[in-house]
């Protein structure tokens, strides 16, 4: 069921649509999350504009989810070639129990 709630990014409201609560709870932790990542590049650039310090937050946060994606698609492959040496491993243990 959805919900409608508001956040609050750089001084604006944003009314959204959570469709469950554990939704509802990543928005409003990814606006807290923002909100303070705001603040650090506020009190590091002093004296930029607004728009430019949302840029720089949402680089940091495209490069953070590109670094994670990477981590997780190695990790994936990873697991897979582990699957597949165990699967090698098991079917000659029983070619072996056979003979």
């Amino acid at each position: 069921m959805e919900q409608k709630i508001t956040i609050r990014i750089a001084g604006k409201d944003f009314v959204l649509k959570a469709s469950s609560p554990e939704n509802e709870e990543l928005i409003r932790l990814a606006a807290i999350e923002i909100g303070k990542k705001l603040l650090a590049y506020q009190s590091r650039f002093t004296g930029r504009e607004l728009s430019d310090i949302l840029s720089f937050v949402a680089l940091n946060e495209a490069i953070t989810a590109l670094t994670l994606q990477r981590k997780l698609d190695g990790a994936a492959a990873e697991a897979d070639e582990l699957s597949a040496h165990l699967e090698a491993y098991l079917a000659q243990e029983e070619q072996e129990e056979k003979a």
